[in-house]
């Protein structure tokens, strides 16, 4: 089954408490990372749990770009390696893992700068090219660069600045409809494959062969076996394996309504001047709005629940993205903000190299093993499917288990399969939930299925009622900050909430 919900959740919690059969791997995180731990692994036939201490998707996993990257960035910084593998990550999922969570977005570089600059840009797309035929990726999926015309820039960017342009350059990636809507999916495959998923669980006194767990919604504990134990919490591994050496990066994204951008179609790519790697995008998202993103900078210290942007990112992203917009926006146009923390490897060489050398640090990710206590470490959203073999891999070594070969390179993701397009369903709804869109209604016991939660806003009653029945959501929070991104304008979230209370209470989620 893959329903997740308060009921599964503690059948699930039962058996772990009843102790009756030794797991073969207890995941710790669930995020991307640990999500595709637990699905490698029980479609290698393992008996396995993941235990997260809040929310599926609840730290870094929700606050990235939502792009699914072919490994440009790493080319140009000369990192062959995990730029051919983002490629290759990226083609699985866009060709059988999720196509229907990704789409191709077109990223648009004005050509309004020197000449050298703009044949620069040309070079690095071409190459990004390579790495999508290298990867076998068909045109079909992601279109080759290309130059454009002043009015194709403009169509594409509508608010871009036209002031000594000459058109532009473009490329093709993926782009996820949403990160947190990913793991969420990944996690209810692997429950589809007899994964255990248990939320608001928390894992105290971690070793290779297994956990103190604590029911944080009752305060009960208990203690589980495992042949294996995959940690995967991120940026809170340190806490798990005190051995575990991180140097966070805070990234940060602005929230505009998409009005301000002229509702672009493309993701308006602007260069930060000195680097031949970093970019800041305005990148059309759901919901009507236009995310501009993303910082990188040292966030060292205690590791919060949920990070938060200062002042000088803010200032930054809106410098940079004005450098190529008609009208400047300012603070007046942000509508929201969001930052995550990115768990890079610290090698000791990179950690005294100051900030203003993150974006050189290796997002190549690590996994280590002491005994069979497996640690996965660093990586990026887009290599999360790799990070999760390897880790599997090691696990299998380590405890002699008995599995079979990955096979998570052909395993689509619930909703991947089928018909996706319905004319009689909601565009937003069936882009959320591809082929199970018409569940999501078929399903509904609430009133008024297809109506908005609240306003204007496309999302239905009916995704918020499945975010509790099948999605595993326990609280409004859950609802709004993870199965939908309603949350990241707090005006929205104010206006849905009742709703959301009251799909909630008639569910009997929030009484347990």
């Amino acid at each position: 089954m893959s329903a997740l919900n308060a009921e599964q959740r503690y059948a699930a919690l039962t058996a772990l408490a009843d102790g009756v059969t030794t797991l073969d791997v207890l995941v710790i995180g669930g995020g991307i990372t640990g999500a595709g731990v637990a699905l490698d692994a029980a479609t290698r036939g393992l008996s396995v749990a993941l235990v997260e201490a809040n929310d599926l998707a609840f730290g870094t996993s929700r606050w990235s770009s939502k792009l699914v990257h072919g490994g440009l960035r790493y080319l140009a910084g000369g990192d062959l390696p995990i730029a051919y593998e983002s490629a290759v990550e990226r083609h699985h999922l866009m060709t059988s893992i999720a196509p229907h969570l990704i789409r191709p977005l077109r990223q648009v570089v004005p050509d309004n700068g020197s000449r050298a600059s703009s044949m620069l840009i040309r070079t690095g797309f071409r190459a990004g090219d390579v790495l999508r035929r290298a990867a076998r990726t068909p045109s079909s999926v992601l279109a080759g660069p290309s130059r454009l015309g002043v009015d194709e820039v403009v169509g594409l960017c509508p608010t871009v600045s036209t002031t000594g342009l000459r058109g532009g350059s473009a490329s093709t990636d993926g782009q996820l409809i949403d990160d947190a809507r990913l793991v969420v999916a990944v996690a209810r495959t692997a429950a589809a494959f007899g994964a255990l998923i248990c939320t608001r669980t928390r894992a105290d006194q971690v070793t290779g062969t297994g956990a103190r767990l604590t029911d944080t919604r009752t305060g009960e504990g208990f203690d589980v076996s495992a042949r294996t134990v995959v940690h995967a919490a991120g940026v809170w591994a340190g806490a798990v394996d005190p051995s575990v050496r991180l140097r966070p990066s805070r990234g940060t994204h602005l929230v505009f309504d998409a009005a301000t951008f002229g509702h672009p179609t493309g993701a308006l790519t602007v260069p930060i001047a000195g680097s031949i790697s970093r970019f800041v995008f305005a990148l059309p998202e759901q919901l009507g709005r236009v995310h501009v993103g993303l910082t990188d900078v040292d966030a060292p210290g205690p590791i919060p629940d949920v990070a938060q942007p200062d002042d000088d990112e803010i200032d930054f992203l809106i410098d940079a993205v004005n450098v190529a917009l008609a009208r400047p926006v300012s603070r007046a146009d942000v509508v929201g903000a969001y930052s995550g923390l990115r768990p890079l490897v610290d090698t000791g060489a990179e950690s005294g190299s100051g900030a203003g050398d993150l974006a050189d640090v290796s997002r190549r990710h690590r996994v280590q093993a002491d005994g069979t206590l497996i640690g996965v470490l660093g990586g990026k959203l887009t290599t999360y499917r790799r990070m999760a073999q390897d880790a599997v891999d090691a696990a299998v070594s380590a405890g002699g288990l008995t599995a079979g070969a990955c096979i998570t390179t052909m395993t689509p993701l619930i909703g991947a399969a089928g018909v996706r397009h319905r004319g009689d369903l909601p565009e937003s709804l069936v882009a959320r939930f591809g082929s199970e869109a018409a569940k999501v209604v078929s399903s509904a016991r609430v009133d008024r299925p297809l109506d908005p939660i609240a306003g204007t806003l496309d999302v239905t009653r009916a995704e918020a009622e499945f975010a509790v029945t099948h999605e595993g959501a326990l609280t409004v929070e859950d609802v709004l900050d993870r199965r939908t991104r309603i949350g990241l304008v707090t005006g929205d979230a104010d206006l849905a909430r009742p709703a959301i209370e009251e799909i909630l209470d008639a569910s009997g989620s929030l009484r347990g």
